[in-house]
């Protein structure tokens, strides 16, 4: 599978994909430039959107078809720039479609695009937060000779607003000094129960930025991801918390990465777009 593609989020006609029309816009980031074990994160996006054509677009929980608003898929981002020229460019691509009004979602690609969106939106909403859903903590201040490694995009993002982990089951011992113990919800901890819920909520500012690293699912049920680790949090849990989140706060933006495609199996890919659709749903 190419690391380009032209495909439109949901396979929609031209009435609810084309750019002017369209609330949401769809930012493909096909980069793995600092992935450091299982590389094919690149492979993702196209993987995400090709896999998004056979959804079905009435969301039976919402009751609603968030398709009629519109949804553009902007050309994928260049994928063969150094990670700090990535994140940048990101940014920019991010701020254009806000200043246009647009909700935007990043679709990834490795885990270091989420920190050019963050900017972006930080620089929109001053009083962002930012909610991470994943398995590693990512608060490595550098990492192989660069501060913007997939294993620092946390690090970046504090720099620039409050942020709350969640399903965190995987750090150094160099991040533990970096871990705020009330802002992070260890896997294990929350596991079996969904009283955490409304403690996450309460911990995020108004505005709220989504970052999902798709590892923070079980690998049981999402074994496509670069580097996957047990424990992770299932399918309507997931759901509960970010149902929970657009309910409460207003959520202005988000991103859906570390998707490394498996050849052969569809079940993780069609779970991402479908997770990218419900979000929608929700907002």
């Amino acid at each position: 599978m190419s690391t380009t593609q032209t495909a439109n989020f949901g396979g929609l006609p031209p009435q609810y994909s084309g750019a002017a029309g369209s609330r949401v816009v769809i930012v493909p980031v096909p980069y793995d430039g600092t992935s450091t074990w299982v590389k094919g994160a690149d492979k993702g996006p196209g993987a995400i959107l090709k896999a998004s054509a056979n959804l079905e677009l009435y969301d039976i929980e919402t009751d609603s078809q968030v398709y009629l608003s519109g949804i553009f898929t902007d050309e994928p981002v260049a994928g063969d720039l150094d990670p700090a020229e990535m994140v940048d460019s990101v940014r920019r691509r991010v701020q254009g479609h806000l200043a246009n009004g647009k909700f935007v979602v990043v679709v990834g690609g490795e885990h270091s695009v989420s920190v050019g969106a963050v900017r972006a939106h930080a620089d929109r909403y001053p009083g962002l937060s930012v909610l991470q859903l994943d398995a590693h903590s990512d608060l490595r201040d550098e990492y192989e000779g660069s501060k913007f490694n997939h294993a620092c995009v946390m690090a970046r993002v504090r720099e620039l607003c409050p942020i709350v982990q969640v399903g965190i089951r995987s750090m150094d011992i160099s991040e533990k000094p970096s871990i705020v113990e009330d802002r992070v919800f260890f896997a294990e901890e929350i596991h079996g129960s969904l009283t955490w819920i409304d403690k996450v909520v309460a911990k995020l500012t108004e505005q709220v930025y989504l970052t999902i690293d798709l590892d923070v699912f079980d690998p049981s049920i999402m074994p496509a991801t670069g580097t996957p680790e047990p424990g992770g949090l299932m399918w309507y849990d997931v759901l509960a918390l970010l149902r929970a989140v657009c309910r409460r706060k207003t959520v202005v933006g988000f991103d859906v990465v570390e998707m490394c495609p498996v050849e052969g199996s569809w079940a993780p890919e069609f779970l991402a777009a479908k997770l990218i659709y419900k979000i929608l749903s929700y907002t």
